[in-house]
């Protein structure tokens, strides 16, 4: 039973519809000073992902790769049209969930969220990892941190952040029932890698909380498909040539 994948989804669905609920209680300046610990968190969790890496030039390679395969697809439009749509959906089902910011901070917003919730190296280590050894720890840890950051930005975004949990199951749990196959075609230097890339995200995505810089992050997404086999690559084939 993936304990950790509905522990995880779950605690994005009741943190959003408590912030959606309470967040007109909450003042301006709580949300904000919030915020701004939740992407300071978010750049100490990026940091701390990014530190074991064992193949600095395939990490580097992945995110360049995989950015500008996603900037040619315009990956980031189609989740900003996603994340449109959800919005939409979810003021028909509660009218009364209209977020009280402007349509482009809004996208820029939500999609930052999404990618923090559904495209971390350690959600997507969490389900695989769970999914061949059954244990939810590493999910459930993730969750305490996705609760409270749902919570906050449900304030202002509205109800529309619990839609969130949808493509966070539907990702993880597909991760879940895939470890069978993808977790014993690994090894620890390829998971550091994986995870590092992953960090890299999650730090782009601290920088965006914070506003400090607006990096691409769902453009981004891509590099944590390429990364393995680059790792592997470099690893296996690369560095004994260079030997």
């Amino acid at each position: 039973m993936p304990t950790g994948v509905i522990f995880n989804s779950m605690s994005i669905l009741i943190g959003g519809l408590l912030g959606g609920f309470f967040g007109s209680k909450m003042s301006d300046s709580f949300k904000t000073q919030l915020t701004t610990i939740f992407g300071s968190a978010s750049l100490a969790m990026g940091i701390y992902l990014i530190a074991p890496m064992k193949s600095m030039p395939a990490v580097i390679f992945s995110l360049i790769i995989g950015t500008a395969f996603g900037l040619i697809i315009h990956f980031g439009d189609w989740i900003a049209k996603g994340a449109g749509q959800m919005q939409k959906g979810m003021n028909k089902i509660m009218p009364h969930s209209q977020n009280k910011i402007g349509e482009a901070e809004f996208i820029q917003t939500f999609v930052t969220v999404l990618v923090l919730f559904c495209a971390s190296g350690t959600g997507i280590y969490g389900s695989l990892y769970e999914g061949m050894t059954g244990d939810p720890s590493i999910l459930i840890a993730k969750s305490a941190l996705d609760f409270f950051t749902a919570m906050i930005f449900a304030a202002s975004l509205g109800f529309v952040v619990c839609s969130i949990s949808v493509p966070n199951f539907i990702i993880f749990f597909l991760l879940f029932l895939l470890a069978g196959f993808i977790y014993p075609l690994t090894t620890p230097d390829m998971i550091a890698d994986f995870k590092a890339v992953g960090g890299i995200l999650i730090l782009a995505t601290g920088f965006r909380i914070l506003n400090l810089k607006m990096f691409p992050v769902a453009d981004m997404i891509p590099a944590m498909v390429v990364i393995m086999p680059i790792s592997w690559a470099w690893t296996n084939i690369v560095m004994p040539l260079l030997k």
